[in-house]
Parts: structure tokens; C-alpha cells; sequence
């Protein structure tokens, strides 16, 4: 899946919170309705058959109970995504990546091959279908995902190319797919963020801390023997440079996938380099963008979700924009598009008790049209405003409500832009209240079951909150949409 990706270290957050936030995006012409929900262990197989691949993985004892944001319509697959287990450490899975032939030649994809003639049916490995429901259940830390995940791979293989985060309230985790069997890992730290598109992204590498130590870093046990037999190091000093080794730098990078990074280096960063003209020390084209910065000042939600929502306000490559070389408009792929499904936000709190302590923000739909919204993570089940997504278009529930409003709101941005200002203002505002206000409860509630009450009453309260205001921007970008009909006349009857 076409995606994009921020990790936020503890120290570089408003909060000391650590955050790992990702859009899920469609293929090019695809919506994929999404719904919010809770696994329980009891739902979760102790056999997993994946339906894409046809792979089978014999799953531990004992699953932990988690949230998840998978697919709403059967026959794909679950597709979780991103959630949040009963020990308090999320998993978002995953962020599509490049590589280049080298690498696919040296340790080819496992794809799956139906059975044609004599021939028998051979089973691909593993893919985003699958990894959240193989790993998120039965991890007690970042890196004990990055370990059980490694070790997945290397046992049944992968048919993609693909980038997943990892984390607890201590440590963020970044792990990259190289070939059919390997793997690459580094710790995020802490005083910095990262953005990722869909390509390969670190660009430093200590295999010998991944190979002994594992402080900092991690990878396939057999990674140095892999590198030096297939000639991977390109490197003319000496320090691994995993993007140029396992990477791409494909003109099309340069389109899709560069100028996402750009914008959000250059949002955060704004005069720590040049970003801009022909004195640019980075610009939407370079292959060198770093894989991560330490911010000009504190990360918050809010700029999480502004940035994965771009569309390159404020250059000269925004669709929107009324000014500028018309020519240059819409040339890049941008983050917030027509097809994302959702973004989730998972944000570890520190100065809370941990069964309260995370946040899973949620939006769906295109986020340049959307709002992002909290619910305590650590609960039973999950609101039906957000869980009863259904594949035919309804207003009843929050995905295909936030999909009308989105396609509604482009269609009469110049009028409807108002409207979605004052939405996303008063929703993420709201909401905000509303965790503030649980949060005061739940600190003199000791009772471990009166506190599961308060927070699956906090997150309904949210979802009713979140429903009254999507029906009043419907209403109101509806009616702009409606004055804007081609065939509207002015004079009406008396």
C-alpha cells in the first residue's frame, strides 16, 4: 500500500511522549473502507492462514488482547495496520518501500504461485495482510517486536518490500524488509523525528552493533555474509549507507515519493537548512533528504496531522493554490490525497498511569478533508460510530461520512475550506476536553474495573461528540456542493 509515515523519540515530542503515526493509503483508483475495532484474545486463530499469500503460521499461546484498524469488507484479508496490545506496545504495519534488482536478485520475493497443470500450488511468504495479527499479540516491548517480526521473515519469507514501526513508552523501533529473507532495524532516538515515503529509507547503518551489541541497531544474523557475497556495500569510506545499498533512486522517486519527505523535513526544520530556490541545500528532487532531524521545536498532534495531511501549502506545487506558475501545480504526489483510509496516531504518554497513558488518534478518508480524533486505547471494544463500517456508502458511520465530506469539500473548496477549518478545530479541541477531563476522573479511580468503565464512557462520549459535528459539516459542505450545480439559476418562484 502507498503510504506515509512520522516517528516521534520521546524527547522530541511536546509531551514526552513517544508517537508513531502512518496514512494507510488505497492503490491508484481503490477505497478501502476501514473500521476501529477490538481483538480479544479468544478471536484471535492459533493457526493463521493468510488469503493472499496461502502461507500458514502456527500462532503462541496465550495472545494479548489489542486494537486494530483492519479492512471492513471480507475477501482481502485482515489488514490490521495499527493498534495498541494489553502490555501497552503498538505496532503500525506498513509503510511500502523500494528496493532495486541486486537485492531482488540476490534474495528474490517469495511470491505465491497457484497450482497450473502438474505443477502444485507453492505459497508466497508474508506481507501487510498479515504481519499485525503475527506479531502485535504476543510482544512485550518495541524491541521484542522487532525481534519476533526478524525472525518471521527469515523463516517464511515476504512478497513485498516494507517498512514497519514498533513501540513503547521508552523506545521506537524502525524495521525495513531487504530481499525475500532480510532485514535491517535502528532504534529512533529520542530527540529526533522520521519521516518516511515509500522508499527505503535509513541511510545509516552499525552492523556491528546489529551483529553484536544490538544497542541501537539490528538485522538478519547472516547480513554481513549477504552484503559482501552479493558486492551490496557501495559505500567509498566505509560507513553503510543502507539506502544506497538496498534502495532505489528511481526518477519516479523523484515524483512520488522525495517531495513528500521534503515537505515534512522542511515543515519541521524550516531554518535549519535551505529548502527553497536555487541555493537549496535540499530540494523535492534530492536522494539525500536525512532519514531523520532533530525538530526546531516540540512535535504535538496537531503537526503530525497537518503534515499528513499536505497537499504543499505554501509552495508552488499545491493543487489548491489561486497564485503561482499553474504549470507546477499538482506535479507531485502529496501526502493528504483522495485515497487515503486512514491515519492512525499512537501517542504513549508519560505522565499517566499506563492503562490510560495511550492515545490512539484516528482519522479517515482523505486527510487534507478529515479530522483526527482520540480514544484511550487500553478498552474492550470500541465505539459502533467507528467499528459499523459497511461497504456500501452510509452516513451512519464515521468512514463513509468523512469520505462524503471529503469529495464534497474538494468539489467546492473556495466555499467549503470554512467549513472544514472550523471542523477540524472544533473536533481536535473537543476531543482534547474530553481526554482531559477522564483523565481528572480516572486519577483518583482506583478500581481497575470502574476504570475500564470511564474509559470505553470517554471514548463513547467522543464518538458521540465526533458524529454530531460530521453531521453539521455534511450538511453545511453539502449545501455549498449544491450551490455550485452547473445547472443553478438565480430566479425562483414567487
Amino acid at each position: 500500500m502507498p503510504c506515509t509515515t512520522i516517528l516521534v523519540g520521546k524527547n522530541a515530542s511536546y509531551d514526552g511522549s513517544t508517537m508513531i503515526a502512518r496514512n494507510d493509503d488505497s492503490p491508484s483508483g481503490q477505497y478501502t473502507p476501514k473500521k476501529f475495532v477490538v481483538v480479544q484474545p479468544d478471536e484471535q486463530p492459533t493457526l493463521y492462514k493468510s488469503v493472499l499469500s496461502h502461507v500458514e503460521v502456527p500462532l503462541p499461546e496465550r495472545p494479548m488482547r489489542y486494537t486494530a484498524v483492519p479492512n471492513a469488507v471480507e475477501g482481502e484479508g485482515i489488514w490490521a495496520a495499527s493498534g495498541v496490545n494489553a502490555a501497552n506496545v503498538a505496532m503500525t504495519a506498513t509503510e511500502t518501500i523500494t528496493s532495486n534488482p541486486r537485492v531482488l536478485g540476490a534474495d528474490p520475493l517469495v511470491e505465491y504461485q497457484p497450482a497450473e497443470g502438474d505443477a502444485p500450488e507453492v505459497v508466497g511468504g508474508l506481507g501487510e495482510e498479515d504481519y499485525v495479527c503475527l506479531v502485535l499479540p504476543y510482544i512485550h516491548s518495541a524491541r521484542e517486536g522487532v525481534q519476533r517480526l526478524g525472525s518471521l521473515l527469515e523463516q517464511y519469507g515476504t512478497y513485498e518490500m516494507n517498512g514497519m514501526a514498533f513501540q513503547d513508552s521508552e523506545e521506537i523501533w524502525w524495521l525495513e524488509t531487504i530481499g525475500g529473507h532480510h532485514w535491517i532495524a535502528r532504534r529512533v532516538p529520542d530527540d529526533v523525528y522520521v519521516v518516511m515515503p515509500n522508499q527505503l529509507g535509513l541511510d545509516a547503518f552499525d552492523l556491528e552493533d546489529a551483529l553484536g551489541s544490538q544497542k541501537e541497531f539490528m538485522c538478519s544474523s547472516d547480513m554481513r555474509e549477504f552484503i559482501e557475497k552479493n558486492h551490496l556495500d557501495l559505500s567509498m569510506d566505509g560507513k553503510m549507507n543502507p539506502r544506497d545499498m538496498f534502495g532505489s533512486h528511481d526518477d519516479a522517486d523523484h515524483v512520488y515519493n522525495t517531495p513528500r519527505a521534503w515537505y515534512m523535513l522542511r515543515y519541521f526544520n524550516p531554518h535549519t537548512k535551505v529548502w527553497d530556490g536555487d541555493n537549496a541545500d535540499f530540494t523535492p528532487y534530492s536522494d539525500d533528504l536525512p532519514w531523520c532531524m532533530v525538530p526546531e521545536k516540540k512535535v504535538t498532534v496537531e503537526d503530525v496531522k497537518y503534515v499528513l495531511s499536505s497537499h504543499y501549502q505554501g509552495t508552488p506545487y499545491d493543487p489548491y493554490a489561486s497564485y503561482g506558475d499553474s504549470s507546477m501545480k499538482g506535479a507531485f504526489r502529496a501526502i493528504g490525497v483522495n485515497r487515503n483510509d486512514f491515519l492512525s496516531v499512537i501517542q504513549m504518554r508519560p505522565d499517566f498511569e499506563k492503562d490510560n497513558g495511550t492515545l490512539q488518534w484516528l482519522a479517515f478518508a482523505s486527510n487534507a478533508f478529515n479530522v483526527l480524533v482520540p480514544f484511550f486505547a487500553d478498552v474492550d471494544e470500541t465505539p459502533e460510530y467507528l467499528s459499523n463500517t459497511t461497504k456500501d456508502a452510509s452516513t451512519d458511520n464515521f468512514y463513509w461520512s468523512s469520505r462524503m465530506i471529503a469529495a464534497m469539500t474538494d468539489a467546492s473548496y473556495d466555499k467549503s475550506l470554512f467549513h472544514m477549518e472550523r471542523y477540524q478545530e472544533s473536533v481536535m479541541s473537543k476531543g482534547h476536553e474530553l481526554i482531559n477531563r477522564y483523565d481528572s476522573l480516572l486519577e483518583t479511580e482506583t478500581d481497575e474495573t470502574m476504570r475500564k468503565v470511564l474509559k470505553q464512557e470517554a471514548n463513547q462520549k467522543i464518538a458521540d461528540m465526533l458524529k454530531k459535528e460530521t453531521q453539521d459539516t455534511l450538511n453545511k459542505v453539502l449545501y455549498e456542493l449544491s450551490n455550485k450545480m452547473k445547472n443553478a439559476y438565480s430566479r425562483s418562484d414567487a
